[in-house]
């Protein structure tokens, strides 16, 4: 008798045949040692399996282990959706902010702007993908082959690329800044903007290319070709690499001003400047990403989930902390401004309510203001000596 699972061969009545556990099994639980299954032969037919082959077979383990794989990628997909919609509210608020003030248009907060604007991209990019493969949990990503799915791995992709170029461009300008007394920032900004979008558009490109002629099969979220993959990985290595060597180079360059006799403290002073100098660079150079630079893609793979994808997802949000709301000149405007609106707000309330009258008739305090501030320049050239006017 054939069950589906195993072949059950002829046997007399009262006899009690044994099977091995299929192959198949083995499949599923590489690693787990094969039991036996039993089956009596009665009158009325074959029994039912003893034991079953889920107990027998270590199937039941496997079912337990997929379980608990399947609550552990549902536990990092949920931290780094928080982490990513953290970063995005954060971001987009600092880019407003940067974007409001013109006094903070300089090229340092310009290239700390497309930073912003990769982040952002990142994190719209990952919600998009999961919405595109993930929207429905019974569907098998694997089989999904359409244009949309794969323009949306081309665009992820683009925008992953785009932030840690992005990174590498935030070390480069801080240690040309450091290295080079004088050299035209806005000249190097262009350099800057094409390499930071362009670099990862002729990468992505030509990765997209070589997918169509090569590998043209599910939605281009599995990289079963190594080969392919580098067109995509190697630049990224080699930028946080690149960006890793800077970082040791402005360390020094840090540590040497520091303990140079203009700077003045004492020992721990200067250690103590320079681990927060270091703190500070972490985060903006993406030096975390070192840590799986080189590792294969199938090795650590849930410490590499966690790092990247669960702590990754928050560094957008610590970099628009760092570099936008506790700067200093970011505070000293925000407070100027608000102590202009202060201002304003105080002379509009108290002009209407000294002048009703001109109030109503839809003088503001602004207009008070520009009044009085004529007035008075009026009345000190009025009080000035004729002579010192000829002069």
């Amino acid at each position: 008798m054939w069950d589906n699972i195993t072949c059950w061969k002829p046997a007399h009545v009262g006899e009690m045949v044994l099977v091995s556990c299929p192959d198949v099994f083995r499949i599923f639980n590489p690693d787990q040692d094969m039991g036996v299954v039993s089956r009596n032969c009665t009158e009325y037919g074959w029994s039912e399996p003893f034991p079953h082959y889920f107990d027998a077979c270590g199937f039941d383990d496997y079912d337990t282990e997929t379980g608990d794989q399947d609550y552990y990628y549902l536990s990092v997909k949920a931290l780094y959706t928080v982490g990513y919609s953290t970063s995005l509210v954060t971001l987009t608020t600092a880019m407003v902010i940067l974007c409001r003030f013109r006094k903070l248009h300089c090229t340092r907060n310009f290239i700390h702007m497309n930073l912003f604007v990769s982040f952002m991209l990142r994190a719209i990019s990952v919600f998009i993908k999961d919405w595109i493969l993930y929207a429905e949990q019974d569907s098998n990503h694997c089989f999904i082959s359409t244009v949309a799915c794969k323009a949306v791995m081309v665009f992820f992709h683009y925008c992953v690329v785009s932030n840690y170029f992005w990174l590498f461009i935030e070390g480069l300008y801080l240690f040309t800044l450091l290295v080079e007394t004088f050299f035209p920032e806005r000249r190097y900004f262009y350099w800057y903007t094409i390499i930071g979008w362009g670099t990862p558009t002729v990468c992505v490109t030509v990765w997209a290319t070589l997918r169509i002629y090569f590998d043209n099969t599910g939605c281009w979220d599995m990289n079963d070709s190594t080969a392919l993959w580098w067109v995509i990985k190697g630049p990224v290595v080699g930028s946080i690499m690149v960006n890793f060597v800077l970082f040791i180079g402005i360390i020094v360059i840090l540590v040497q001003k520091l303990q140079s006799p203009d700077m003045g403290g004492n020992e721990s002073s200067i250690y103590l400047r320079l681990a927060r100098s270091t703190l500070l660079l972490i985060p903006l150079f993406g030096i975390h990403y070192t840590v799986f630079a080189f590792s294969p893609e199938n090795v650590s793979k849930r410490e590499r989930l966690v790092f990247e994808l669960g702590l990754g997802s928050f560094q957008g949000f610590v970099v628009a902390i760092l570099y936008c709301f506790l700067n200093g000149e970011v505070q000293a405007e925000i407070k100027r401004k608000w102590r202009s609106w202060k201002v304003n707000r105080y002379f509009t309330m108290d002009f209407k309510h000294r002048h009703p009258s001109l109030a109503s008739s839809g003088v503001n305090g602004g207009t008070q203001l520009s009044i009085l501030s004529k007035s008075s320049s009026q009345l000190r050239m009025s009080s000035l000596p004729a002579d010192n006017l000829a002069t």
